[in-house]
C-alpha cells in the first residue's frame, strides 16, 4: 500500500485554517465532471469558508482570496469557471527558518531592543538636521515607552539622558530647546484633556454635574412657578400651601390590624 505524499508546507497551513473537512470538500470537486456544477459547488464551499472565518468579510479582497485557496487546494488540474482570476501561489517546499530569540538583553529594559535599532538608523543618517529630527522622534517615542514601563511620567532630561547613553553620546539635543518647543510632548487623546475648572472636554455631564448657572435657572423658574399660581406674587405662602396639600395627598394612611 502506498502511502500518500504529504502537502507541501503552504497548502497544510491551508487545511489548518479552514479544517479538514473543507479540505476533504474541495477534493471531491475533482469527481465533477460538469464545469458548471464544479463552480456552484465551489460557490458553496467558498461561502461555507466565509462563515468558518468571519473576519475575512472585513477584508476588501476576500472573494479573491478565497477562490485562489480553493483553487490551491483542489489543485492546477481541476478547471473552475470562477467569477475572479485564478494563479497557483508560490510553492514553498521546505519550512521559514526558525527565528532566533534574542540571547542579549537590550541596555535600557524600558525601551526594547526596538529603540536600539532607530538609534542605530539615526546614527547612519549624514545630515544632520535630519538626524536631529530623528532624535526628537525617538525622544518623543521613548518618554511614552517609559511612561508605559513605569506607570510614570519622565523628565525630559532623563530621556536625553537615556538617548545619549543609547548612541554613545552621538545623539545630544538640548533640554531647553526640548522644553520650548515641546519635542517630546504626546498627541492628546480624546477625552484626556482638561480645562482648568477640572471639567471633561466633550464628556456628557450628569444631572449631578450639570452647571450651577442651569441649576439656578431651574430654581428660579421653579420659584416664580409657585408665585405666579395665584396673582403672580412673591411670597404670600401659596407655594406653602400647595407643599402642604401635596405632603398631605401621598401621605402614607397607617395600616390597619387584621381583623
Amino acid at each position: 500500500m502506498t502511502e500518500t505524499p504529504p502537502l507541501p508546507f503552504h497548502l497544510q497551513l491551508l487545511v489548518r485554517e479552514y479544517g479538514q473537512s473543507t479540505y476533504q470538500l474541495i477534493q471531491g470537486l475533482a469527481q465533477i465532471e460538469d464545469v458548471a456544477e464544479r463552480t456552484r459547488r465551489a460557490a458553496g464551499i467558498v461561502q461555507l469558508m466565509v462563515r468558518l472565518r468571519p473576519a475575512l468579510r472585513e477584508l476588501p479582497d476576500h472573494q479573491l482570496r478565497l477562490w485562489n485557496h480553493v483553487h490551491a487546494l483542489a489543485g492546477a488540474e481541476v478547471a473552475l469557471d470562477a467569477p475572479v482570476p485564478l494563479t497557483l501561489p508560490r510553492l514553498h517546499t521546505e519550512r521559514p527558518k526558525r527565528v532566533e530569540y534574542p540571547r542579549q538583553a537590550p541596555k535600557l529594559k524600558a525601551y526594547g531592543r526596538g529603540i536600539e535599532a532607530l538609534v542605530t538608523k539615526a546614527l547612519a543618517l549624514e545630515d544632520d538636521t535630519e538626524r536631529e529630527q530623528a532624535a526628537a522622534q525617538i525622544g518623543r517615542t521613548m518618554k511614552f515607552l517609559y511612561r508605559q514601563h513605569n506607570k510614570e511620567n519622565a523628565k525630559d532630561v532623563t530621556i536625553i539622558r537615556h538617548l545619549s547613553e543609547l548612541s554613545g553620546g552621538q545623539l545630544k539635543l538640548d533640554a531647553q530647546v526640548v522644553a520650548d518647543q515641546g519635542l517630546f510632548e504626546l498627541p492628546a487623546t480624546v477625552g484626556a484633556a482638561a480645562p482648568a475648572n477640572g471639567r471633561p472636554v466633550g464628556g456628557s455631564q450628569t444631572r449631578n454635574e450639570a452647571p450651577r448657572e442651569n441649576r439656578e435657572s431651574r430654581e428660579g423658574r421653579d420659584r416664580r412657578a409657585d408665585g405666579n399660581g395665584a396673582g403672580g406674587s412673591f411670597g404670600n405662602g401659596n407655594g406653602k400651601k400647595r407643599d402642604k396639600k401635596r405632603n398631605k395627598k401621598f401621605r402614607s394612611e397607617p395600616q390597619q390590624p387584621p381583623q
